[in-house]
């Protein structure tokens, strides 16, 4: 089996590593300043095919969710190849996988995903997810914030009229003071030479942005690469704040060339957040991974598939309740060529053995009930394999960019295992049934939190805006 490979290191708009910042966050310092308005009609994409279904729950039922875990696929994998496939297609539509049944009546799944499978009690399929826009990074805003279309003066790229990612979102209503991050993003920040808009806090500001992760976790050097202070400063030596702040203070002319000079507030936030997440006792041991017992390592996968979802585990014990976990680079699972081939022998294996091992590990420590799993994409792909989709041209062996229909895996949280929500056409193009939007998928993951996803919030400038606009997916819940 081939390990996903690991994308070099992201270089910042202002000239800084980001070991160089003390690993608190590109997104702090992008788009500082920057006017905005967030125009509430903007959001009316989809809403009024959700009109029809009456307000969103305050919470989800049956929920008992302290945390929430998204594992991201991006690039966006192929639904009729994983867990839509239709055995009964032409060969153009049902590729080259053969199905496998699952634990679960009436879900066959890829048999590449033979662990999985074997898990299908304790999660639910849905396969009748979809949105409009077929693009990555707009695609990616959607699925990271729950929006269904961009706000006024967003685009693909990070700015701060993006719309709040979801730990952002959680830390703007739940504040919390003891150190530890409202949310993680691992082990990549989504980036084409440009950040994808929707990774960080977006119109809430920086200081409610999560905390960006950008090495692989199962580098040897992991821990040591991404907690390193500057030399001589050692976090077990120090006492007091102003040791840690003395060594921000010596980037002022770094910072003053860029978007934020020391002495702004926002910069001032960003250095108590330093000094906060890297003394955090509980957080830091969770980067200790290489402490875990090694044969647990080995069941989750000694790749970046496996060993981001063990340290996503490892963060929601330490009490983090928002943790993504990439699986891959920018991009990694957008199989314009060769799609069956990159997904049977470099893409699937590594996250039936990273996923399963997840779903097995929170169960085993009491944690599945009270942790929420999200795996998606930002949209599917091509029903039909060499399809050419507006311009964006793609070989015989590969499936395109496909936003109409494409599928969702939640488990834990109080979801109800073992079960098919939604069914798309006989091509797997479109939902048969009731389409959820990207919206709806937000609302869930906050209502899984005990967030009312309608709840008002205030940009920076203190406007009012509405968190969420969808609807929890109470099927999953209902026993």
């Amino acid at each position: 089996m081939t390990a996903p490979t690991q994308q070099r290191p992201h270089r910042h708009a202002i000239g800084l590593h980001r070991r160089e910042i003390l690993q608190v966050g590109f997104s702090a310092l992008v788009g500082l300043g920057t006017d905005f308005l967030l125009d509430r009609r903007a959001m009316a994409a989809g809403a009024a095919a959700r009109a029809q279904r009456g307000p969103a729950a305050a919470r989800a039922p049956g929920s008992r969710a302290k945390s929430v875990i998204l594992i991201f696929q991006t690039g966006a994998p192929s639904h009729v190849d994983t867990f839509d496939l239709k055995p009964d297609a032409p060969a153009e539509i049902r590729g080259d996988f053969k199905p496998i049944a699952s634990r679960t009546p009436g879900l066959l799944i890829s048999e590449h995903l033979p662990r999985l499978a074997a898990l299908s009690d304790k999660f639910a399929v849905i396969r009748s997810m979809t949105h409009p826009v077929p693009s990555h990074e707009i695609g990616t805003h959607f699925l990271l914030t729950g929006i269904d279309a961009l706000p006024p003066g967003s685009t693909h790229m990070a700015s701060r009229n993006d719309w709040p990612c979801y730990a952002s979102g959680l830390d703007h209503i739940r504040p919390r003071g003891d150190g530890v991050p409202s949310g993680v993003m691992l082990p990549t920040y989504l980036n084409n030479g440009y950040g994808f808009s929707g990774q960080h806090g977006g119109v809430l500001g920086p200081k409610h942005d999560p905390w960006q992760i950008t090495r692989d976790p199962n580098n040897a050097n992991f821990r040591v690469d991404e907690l390193s202070l500057p030399p001589g400063l050692a976090v077990d030596r120090l006492h007091d704040r102003k040791s840690l702040l003395g060594e921000f203070d010596a980037s002022r002319a770094a910072l003053q060339s860029g978007a934020m000079s020391v002495g702004d507030p926002a910069f001032d936030g960003l250095r108590d957040r330093a000094f906060s997440l890297l003394t955090a006792g509980a957080v830091r041991k969770a980067f200790e991974i290489e402490r875990e017992d090694p044969k647990l390592r080995d069941r989750y996968g000694r790749h970046m598939f496996g060993q981001s979802l063990l340290l996503a585990r490892r963060l929601v014990e330490a009490g983090v309740p928002i943790v993504q976990a990439n699986m891959g680079h920018m991009n990694q699972w957008d199989t314009h060529n060769a799609n069956c081939p990159t997904l049977k022998n470099h893409l699937l294996p590594p996250l039936d053995r990273g996923v399963s091992a997840l779903l097995e590990d929170l169960h085993a420590r009491g944690l599945l009930e009270e942790t929420l799993v999200v795996m998606v994409g930002e949209f599917g792909r091509t029903p039909k394999l060499g399809r050419d989709n507006g311009g964006n041209i793609t070989n015989t062996t590969g499936r395109d960019h496909w936003s109409g229909a494409f599928s969702a895996l939640f488990a834990g949280g109080g979801v109800r295992g073992g079960q098919v929500i939604g069914r798309t056409d006989k091509m797997g193009a479109y939902p048969a049934t009731q389409g959820y939007y990207p919206s709806d998928l937000g609302a869930t993951i906050y209502a899984s939190l005990g967030i009312d996803p309608s709840t008002e919030i205030r940009d920076r400038l203190g406007r009012p805006l509405r968190l969420n606009r969808g609807q929890v997916i109470e099927t999953l819940y209902q026993g």
